[in-house]
C-alpha cells in the first residue's frame, strides 16, 4: 500500500485541514497500533487529531500480537470486538517440537480462559493496525511519509516543524512511534538512557505455507545454542509467518539496514535444525522482513510539559512479555480519558495517566525480563531459574493481565454515547 491509499496529503500543510470544532489540537507521532488507538479515544473525547507517520503507508504483516485480560475490555469499549476478531489468525493452539518434528508439548487457545500461551485474541500487527486505521480515518487527519524534525513548547502550546516543510501549532503532542522513538530522543534524551536490552534478537517475516500448517503453530527450540525457529498459520492459508530468535551478543546491525540484518540472521541461524533451512530459503523473497533486539523502555516520567509518550515509546515491555499491544491499547484509553477528565490540562492529565498505568506496566516488564532469562544459554555461572509454579508468579501474572482500573470517565465527553436528554452525556455509566 502507498500513501495515496490513505489520502492526498504527503506532508503536513501549513494551516491544517478543516475548521476548529472547539476541542484541543493533538498531534500523534506513529500510525502502528498505539497511535491510531489513541486517535480513536481522543476523537471520541472531542479532540482534533492529526497522526503523522514517517512510513509511506501502513506496514503489512508483522508478528502476531495478543489482547489479553483488560485489553479485551478496551477493544469492546472501542466497539471493535467484531472487527478485530474477524481479522484474527484463528490459531487453535501451539505445539513445541524437537528437531525431528515430534510434538513435545501442546498449548490450546482456550487455555487459561484465552489468556494463555496462545491468546483468545491473536492478530497480526499489520492487520490490527489496519482495523484501527479503518475505524479512525474518516475523523482523524492521517499524514504518511512525513515526520517531526523539531518542536518548541511554551505554556500554551507546541510549535512543530515537519520534514516536509510544514509548520503547525498544537495543544498537545504524543509520541507513539515505537521502541526507537524519534520524539522521545528529541524531548527526553538519547535512546541509551531509556532502552534496556534483554540479550535476544527476534526476526519475523511471511513466506509461502509449504509446511502444511493448519491452525496450529509449531516451535522448535535448540536449548544448547539458545536459538529457536517458529512457524505460525495466518488467515491467508497459502501463507505463513516465520520467527527466529537468538542471543544478541555481538549482533551489530542498524535497525534500518535490512540487507545487513538478513546477512547476520543467516550467519546466526547456520546449522539450526528442524525446518530452519527451508524457512531461511525464503528470506530474500519476503515483503515484510523485520528484525530487532528484544528491549524494554524504562523511564521515570512519560511526559514533559505538553509532550507525552505512549506504547513502546514510553514503556516497551518487549515481545517476550506478550503484552506490548495490551499496554498500548489500555494506555491509549487511559491517556485520552485522563486528559479529557482534566479538561485537557497536560500536567494533571499526564500525571493521572502515569499513576494509573505504572504498576500495570511494571508487572508486564517483569514478565518480559523473566521470560528472557529462561531463554538464556546455561553457563557455569548461571543461577537456578525461578520456580514459576509458586503463588508469587500467579499473582504477578494476574497483575500483568488485569492490574489496572478502567474508569468509565463519565464526566468526560464521548461522541459514541448519546447524551441523556435530562442530564447530558456526563451521567452515562
Amino acid at each position: 500500500m502507498g500513501v495515496d491509499d490513505f489520502g492526498p496529503e504527503r506532508t503536513i500543510p501549513e494551516s491544517g485541514r478543516g475548521t476548529r470544532t472547539g476541542g484541543p489540537r493533538v498531534l500523534v507521532a506513529g500510525a502502528s497500533i498505539a497511535g491510531p488507538a489513541l486517535a480513536h479515544w481522543l476523537r471520541r473525547r472531542g479532540a482534533e487529531v492529526t497522526v503523522v507517520e514517517r512510513a509511506a503507508g501502513l506496514r503489512p504483516g508483522g508478528q502476531a500480537v495478543d489482547a489479553r485480560g483488560v485489553a479485551r475490555e478496551v477493544i469492546r469499549r472501542m466497539g471493535l470486538d467484531a472487527a478485530v476478531r474477524a481479522a484474527c489468525t484463528d490459531t487453535a493452539g501451539a505445539h513445541t517440537v524437537d528437531a525431528d518434528g515430534k510434538v513435545l508439548e501442546t498449548f490450546r487457545a482456550d487455555d487459561d480462559g484465552g489468556d494463555g500461551f496462545i491468546a483468545d485474541i491473536e492478530i497480526l500487527r499489520g492487520d490490527l493496525s489496519r482495523v484501527l486505521h479503518d475505524d479512525t480515518r474518516d475523523g482523524v487527519e492521517y499524514v504518511f511519509g512525513d515526520r517531526i524534525v523539531s518542536l518548541v513548547q511554551d505554556a500554551d502550546g507546541v510549535d512543530v516543524v515537519f520534514a516536509g516543510g510544514g509548520r503547525r501549532r498544537f495543544d498537545l503532542v504524543v509520541g507513539a512511534d515505537g521502541l526507537h522513538s524519534e520524539l522521545r530522543a528529541m524531548v527526553f534524551g538519547p535512546h541509551e538512557r531509556f532502552v534496556r536490552r534483554l540479550g535476544h534478537v527476534l526476526a519475523f517475516y511471511s513466506l509461502p505455507n509449504e509446511f502444511g500448517l493448519d491452525r496450529w503453530l509449531l516451535e522448535y527450540q535448540d536449548r544448547r545454542s539458545g536459538r529457536s525457529a517458529l512457524l505460525r498459520p495466518i488467515q491467508d492459508a497459502t501463507r505463513a509467518m516465520a520467527l527466529f530468535s537468538c542471543a544478541s551478543g555481538g549482533f551489530d546491525a542498524d535497525h534500518r539496514d535490512v540487507a545487513a540484518q538478513k546477512r547476520l540472521l543467516r550467519e546466526r541461524m547456520a546449522g539450526l535444525g528442524w525446518l530452519a533451512p527451508k524457512i531461511l530459503a525464503h528470506l530474500d523473497d519476503t515483503p515484510d522482513f523485520y528484525l530487532d533486539e528484544v528491549a524494554q523502555v524504562v523511564m521515570e516520567r512519560w511526559s514533559s510539559g505538553r509532550v507525552g509518550l505512549l506504547g513502546d515509546a514510553a514503556f516497551s515491555s518487549s515481545p517476550l512479555s506478550g503484552q506490548g499491544t495490551g499496554l498500548a491499547l489500555v494506555g491509549a484509553y487511559v491517556l485520552a480519558g485522563e486528559l479529557a477528565a482534566a479538561s485537557w490540562d497536560p500536567a494533571a492529565g499526564f500525571a493521572r495517566y502515569e499513576a494509573r498505568m505504572r504498576p500495570f506496566v511494571e508487572a508486564n516488564q517483569e514478565i518480559g525480563r523473566l521470560n528472557a532469562r529462561t531463554r538464556e544459554v546455561p553457563g557455569p555461572d548461571t543461577g537456578p531459574l525461578a520456580d514459576f509454579s509458586g503463588p508469587w508468579f500467579t499473582e504477578l501474572v494476574g497483575r500483568a493481565l488485569n492490574g489496572v482500573e478502567l474508569p468509565d470517565y463519565a464526566t468526560a465527553p464521548d461522541s459514541a454515547v448519546e447524551p441523556d436528554p435530562v442530564h447530558g452525556a456526563g451521567d452515562r455509566t
